[in-house]
């Protein structure tokens, strides 16, 4: 069996006391009453379709003008920094004519995602079907707000997998009754113009991720794609969009929206949509400067095979989550192919005995360099995350892996995040979740190399076969690894753990974080609940 393809225990009936039938049955008798006994709405919308005719618009035809000499081959663009990938969305969103496909599983209401959902609205007055489609577990008492957006004619607004409960305490005594359900979650990350031109990649829509917050941002990558592989882009949307799952906001929020509001409601966004005060950078607004902008990406794509790769979403959400999903053996047959060397970019890295057994046996025994680069306790956004990599560290670096911890002071920060002076007064973070196989394959996508994601989430990734942007992402991977940006972590002669840089004294514990964070970790790493973070 190849890594990542062995069949996983189902943790959720693993270390449960409640055993006996009555007793769970009158727990969740309580907590149904508890809740109001919320129950989801009929399934009512009619499916619909991605927009699949890119030549009658001007990018389409950018972009099959661009695709003509590289005939079976799709172009990839990488895009390194948050101001990269904000820039570019913004112009995309300026550049459509005809549709706009939006996949998140976060939608911040801050400065950054306030502009682009503004200018999704400009879009939308101008003729073009905006679809939407957020994952419910980040929506947080903005239903109001995202029923007055659907409420548009030319936008449409899904919700993946949500609660009945819309919030207040009954929110979490539903998710804990029904949490076979609530616990798989749509971690895809797509966007797509017109059926030409797509982003995927391990990015949602928020500061942190577009090099706008004052105080923490993310190191995270994804990849601009045009060709014949958008295609696939809008099959993975449709299959989320279509769900049986995926609920109208209207549905869900009945009683949230005061349709006699929306005028008002509709001409406050609209006159805010050119506001760019708070922006560190300036977006294009002129839909002649973004097609200009566009086009100079255009002309730096590097053609390649490639394919997406995504999770189809669940249609029994209350099946044994035991088995690999697609992104996961995609990933694993990639890891099981590589002959000379693994390189891993991951905000998140947990890994149980199954895929360890496996690297060890089909790469680390025979030679294969295995490395990977994730985040320090003193980076990791979520300290339960961590405290999961922890809990299986040792045995990862027992089983032959290299290991390396992002510092939150790295020297790269001034590469990575393109703010003047933010990284004098900030902190790095990792949220990229890449992977290069011996300089030949790339692999980006939403997919952290976790339980999580290879047995829970909806995923995408794509895999695109292209040594030179392959070598590039090494390059970018390997420099994060260097000691003035990174700590390496090894045993000692006793068999300690050690993190080293050639820049400092080395440190015998979690390194620059106080002893109540390391407490918490050491605490949460002893509990087996690794899978669901």
């Amino acid at each position: 069996m190849l890594f990542l393809l062995t069949e996983g225990r189902d943790i959720t009936k693993q270390n449960n006391p409640l055993t006996g039938r009555g007793t769970r049955l009158l727990i969740l008798l309580v907590l149904c009453l508890g809740a109001g006994c919320a129950s989801l709405p009929p399934q009512q919308h009619a499916p619909s379709h991605a927009f699949d005719r890119p030549a009658e618009t001007r990018l389409g035809q950018q972009t099959l003008s661009a695709a003509k000499a590289h005939p079976g081959r799709s172009g990839f663009y990488i895009l390194d920094t948050g101001q990269q990938a904000f820039l570019q969305r913004a112009a995309l969103i300026e550049a459509a004519e005809r549709s706009i496909d939006a996949q998140y599983y976060i939608w911040n209401s801050d400065i950054t995602g306030r502009y682009l959902a503004r200018r999704l609205l400009l879009a939308a007055d101008r003729g073009v079907q905006v679809r939407l489609l957020l994952d419910d577990i980040n929506v947080g008492g903005r239903d109001a707000v995202l029923a007055a957006l659907a409420h548009h004619p030319n936008i449409a607004i899904r919700i993946y997998n949500p609660s009945p409960d819309r919030g207040g305490p009954g929110k979490l005594l539903v998710f804990a009754a029904e949490f076979k359900r609530l616990n798989r979650r749509m971690h895809n990350k797509t966007f797509i113009v017109d059926g030409a031109v797509g982003i995927a990649g391990g990015r949602n829509i928020g500061d942190e991720y577009f090099d706008h917050h004052p105080h923490m941002n993310h190191r995270d990558r994804d990849v601009l794609a045009a060709g014949p592989i958008v295609g696939d882009f809008s099959a993975n949307f449709d299959a989320y969009w279509n769900s049986r799952w995926s609920y109208p906001i209207a549905a869900l929020a009945a009683d949230a929206f005061d349709e006699k509001a929306y005028p008002a409601v509709a001409a406050q966004a609209r006159a805010a949509a050119p506001d760019t005060s708070g922006l560190s950078y300036l977006p294009v607004q002129d839909t002649g400067q973004a097609f200009d902008a566009v086009r100079k990406t255009l002309a730096g794509l590097v053609w390649a095979e490639g394919e997406l790769v995504f999770d189809p979403p669940e249609e029994d959400m209350a099946a044994a989550a035991d088995k690999p999903r697609k992104t996961a053996q995609a990933l694993g047959q990639a890891m099981a192919a590589s002959t000379s060397e693994v390189l891993i970019e991951s905000a998140y890295f947990v890994l149980g005995d199954e895929q360890l057994d496996n690297i060890q046996r089909l790469l680390t025994a025979k030679g294969v360099r295995v490395a990977a680069l994730t985040n320090s306790l003193a980076t990791n956004d979520l300290t339960p995350n961590h405290a999961g990599y922890a809990r299986w560290r040792p045995e990862m670096l027992d089983h032959g892996l290299e290991l390396h911890e992002l510092r939150p002071d790295a020297a790269a920060c001034k590469r990575w995040i393109a703010v003047p002076g933010y990284c004098n007064r900030g902190a790095v973070s990792l949220h990229s979740k890449s992977a290069v196989f011996d300089r030949k394959t790339l692999f980006v996508g939403s997919f952290n190399v976790n339980l999580r994601s290879i047995y829970l989430n909806g995923e995408t990734a794509l895999i695109i076969h292209s040594p030179q942007l392959a070598a590039q992402v090494a390059e970018d991977i390997e420099l994060a690894m260097q000691p003035d940006n990174s700590w390496q972590v090894r045993r000692d002669d006793n068999g300690s753990l050690r993190w080293t840089s050639d820049t400092e004294p080395q440190w015998s514990r979690e390194p620059t974080v106080g002893w109540w964070r390391r407490v918490k970790s050491r605490l949460i790493s002893w509990l087996p609940i690794e899978k669901y973070l």
